[in-house]
């Protein structure tokens, strides 16, 4: 996976914006304001993805390549490292699964604006 790759990605879910909110290097990804994923565009060697705390874990046990969320709350973000044992069309489904649970966190009422993008 390229970090092209991943940008084009992750700017493909409704409402999505991107910035870099801790340096020039950590691209972030947010939808309505909210973190979802966040890489560093220099060294593109591992994302970092918001995650169901027990799919987590599951994770982290099943593939070498997933580690908590480095400077994250461990229990929900896991760091993936890419180009490893975790296949790439495997690390986009969780890139959605980061997506989904922003979206399932936010109000109906913006929910359902965001549906409507």
């Amino acid at each position: 996976m390229t970090l092209d790759f991943f940008r084009t990605y992750c700017l493909g879910f409704k409402g999505v914006t991107e910035e870099t909110p801790f340096d020039n290097v950590t691209l972030v990804f947010k939808v309505v304001g909210k973190m979802f994923a966040l890489a560093d565009m220099d060294i593109f060697e591992s994302i970092t993805l918001k995650c169901d705390p027990d799919k987590a874990i599951e994770l982290r046990e099943q593939y070498d390549s997933v580690n908590e969320g480095y400077h994250m709350h461990k229990k929900y973000w896991n760091t993936i490292t890419i180009n490893s044992d975790m296949a790439d069309k495997k690390i986009l489904t969780w890139i959605k699964h980061s997506y989904d649970l922003i979206v399932a966190s936010l109000p109906k009422k913006v929910r359902e604006e965001l549906a409507n993008l």
